[in-house]
């Protein structure tokens, strides 16, 4: 084909395409301008709402991309270019990528329920999927949780979102459960006085709720004390250790006896 027969084709073509074409590249470089005004705006109102970052990026990417996929079939639609066929392919690979992704989209979708419902934040202590931790980050896929022993634990944000949870800083105090045991022969009401002073005494457990002792049960070898002192989530772990520490050395001061299991042997002499 000589270069005649070419410019006389292409002076064919725009004549009956150029208007088309010119369109469809100022509806490109319009509506990329218009999306990126309104992603900006989105994101502003999501900052405004004080929605978690992760969430507000993702967000902010999943309009971004649907914009663009949106304003890229309208383009080639202009362009003559039948779209029918190519929505089709498009559907199929979604589907076909959401059934093989279909755990991490289960995930995916948890942590956007997390995010957006805020059962948790960052730094609460939690108790999920038989861990204790306090979260350390809050992901798309996952969270990240740090135990006291000072393990890190990843879950998956699908069983997360599912599954039952306890936030055990949401309320801000958190009550230290401990079983005190003494003689069958101490006094409890001075038992009781001892331990009650010795939480009134201590820096870190709270005035309110009040703290408590009351007789959980008659063991075998000892009454069994309900030791119960609130404290903020954080304090949990020391004043467990401090008062169960206190309560030994204010009853061994006071002469109460902490029992241990005790047997009695009878022997039997054959005559």
């Amino acid at each position: 084909m000589n270069p005649e027969t070419l410019t006389q084709e292409a002076i064919a073509f725009l004549k009956l395409h150029g208007p088309n074409v010119l369109l469809a590249i100022v509806t490109l470089v319009l509506g990329l301008w218009i999306i990126r005004r309104v992603v900006k705006l989105f994101r502003r109102g999501l900052e405004v709402r004080e929605m978690e970052p992760a969430l507000r990026t993702f967000l902010g990417s999943l309009v971004d991309v649907l914009l663009k996929a949106l304003l890229i079939i309208s383009v080639i639609s202009m362009l003559g270019i039948p779209t029918t066929s190519f929505v089709a392919i498009l559907g199929a690979a979604g589907l076909a990528i959401g059934l093989a992704l279909q755990g991490s989209l289960g995930n995916f979708a948890g942590g956007v329920l997390i995010l957006l419902f805020k059962p948790f934040r960052i730094g609460d202590l939690i108790q999920a999927q038989g861990y204790i931790g306090h979260v350390q980050a809050i992901n798309i896929f996952v969270t990240t949780l740090l135990t006291p022993d000072n393990k890190t634990v990843i879950l998956p944000n699908g069983p997360l979102s599912n599954d039952s949870l306890t936030n055990l800083t949401t309320a801000g105090k958190l009550r230290v459960d401990l079983t005190i045991g003494i003689d069958y022969e101490a006094d409890i009401k001075k038992a009781r006085n001892v331990i009650m002073e010795i939480m009134r005494n201590h820096p870190k457990v709270l005035d309110e709720p009040a703290p408590s002792v009351n007789v959980m049960e008659l063991a075998d070898n000892s009454v069994n004390l309900a030791v119960r002192p609130y404290a903020k989530p954080e304090d949990y772990w020391t004043v467990y250790f401090e008062i169960t520490e206190a309560v030994k050395e204010g009853l061994d001061a006071t002469g109460i006896g902490i029992p241990y299991p005790q047997r009695v042997v009878h022997l039997v002499r054959d005559e």
